[in-house]
């Protein structure tokens, strides 16, 4: 199944100030984190951010939550923000795909995806968006989410399908500022 536009949600789980230094390979997370917000806020694609305890981690990294409206930033206590009432709230029945970046992979993004996944979404975990403090851990999680029946993806994949087709003027835009 090819991820649509009209029917998915970008879901920015948990890249905060104090957690973001620890994590692997944490400047690449976050530039391709800001890469696919900046692509969905072009098509329509909703956006949805969560910040676990913000009071012991910090808020969102300032490059992405300036990409954000404050209205669509969750606070949450749960892991995952499947059994958040919070984020629950904000995720629309009407969008059945979620696409899921953020960290850490092998906690709060692993329980969300298989949390939305037995849910009955079709969730999508973006692998060069996500990270753990460990590598090793996140590799893990990526292995368990396919396994378990989350559709693992990269950055460009979400995208070009997103886009569906070249030769519109859209496609020759985003192409120009992003995909080059």
């Amino acid at each position: 199944m090819l991820i649509k536009a009209r029917e998915s949600r970008l879901l920015v789980v948990d890249v905060q100030e104090r957690l973001v230094p620890a994590i692997h390979d944490h400047e690449q997370i976050v530039e391709n984190i800001g890469w696919l917000m900046r692509i969905a806020g072009e098509l329509e694609v909703p956006v949805l951010m969560s910040e676990q305890y913000p009071r012991g981690l910090g808020p969102t990294v300032p490059e992405l939550r300036e990409l954000m409206s404050e209205d669509d930033i969750v606070e949450k206590i749960h892991f995952s923000c499947a059994a958040s009432p919070e984020c629950r709230k904000k995720i629309d029945r009407r969008r059945r795909q979620i696409v899921i970046v953020g960290i850490e992979a092998h906690v709060c993004v692993l329980q969300t995806a298989l949390g939305l996944l037995a849910d009955s979404y079709e969730v999508y975990i973006v692998a060069d968006a996500v990270s753990s403090r460990r590598a090793a851990d996140a590799e893990l999680a990526l292995e368990r989410l396919r396994r378990d029946g989350v559709r693992v993806v990269g950055r460009e994949m979400v995208a070009f399908e997103w886009l569906h087709q070249a030769g519109t003027d859209q496609f020759r835009d985003i192409s120009k500022r992003f995909l080059r």
